[in-house]
């Protein structure tokens, strides 16, 4: 089973590929899609459609998890991310393969015990979790990774 996990920004989209077999689970990939800020939202919006294409074309996932988004206090800054998010819901679906969400907090305890858990501790425990994972990694590729290893665990099927 291969899962995709992608952590939803306009300014920085962070997916993770992880192969899961038996009680395994393997490294494949993970970046971050950073569209140009220089242009205008529509052709940002684009610009991420078109990479996250690529990444599935080039991964060729089972199925794909994306984190909620959360309400920040700025409703402008809630409404940008609401669109990348957007993109980023349609962009595998379009191509047929199943999309499942789930709350940061959801992310958080599934992975770490603690719904709460800080940022450093989400990342050991994907390096723990994960084999062949690089050590240095961006944050928002090691959110990805966590994210599909919510996924993998919270869905029976893949058992």
């Amino acid at each position: 089973m291969r899962i995709l996990g992608l952590d939803p920004g306009l300014r920085h989209t962070g997916w993770g590929v992880v192969d899961k077999s038996g009680n395994r689970y393997t490294f494949v990939g993970a970046g971050v899609i950073n569209p140009d800020v220089g242009l205008e939202l529509a052709n940002r919006l684009a610009e991420l459609h078109i990479s996250l294409e690529k990444i599935i074309k080039d991964f060729c996932p089972d199925t794909v998890a994306v984190e909620e988004t959360f309400v920040n206090k700025n409703p402008n800054s809630t409404l940008k991310l609401g669109q990348a998010r957007g993109v980023v819901l349609m962009t595998p679906a379009t191509l047929g393969i199943p999309v499942a969400e789930y709350t940061p907090n959801q992310i958080k305890k599934t992975i770490t015990g603690v719904g709460h858990a800080e940022k450093h501790q989400v990342d050991m425990m994907v390096h723990r979790l994960i084999a062949n994972v690089p050590e240095k990694m961006p944050p928002d590729a090691s959110d990805a990774l966590a994210i599909a290893l919510c996924h993998a665990f919270q869905n029976p099927a893949f058992k």
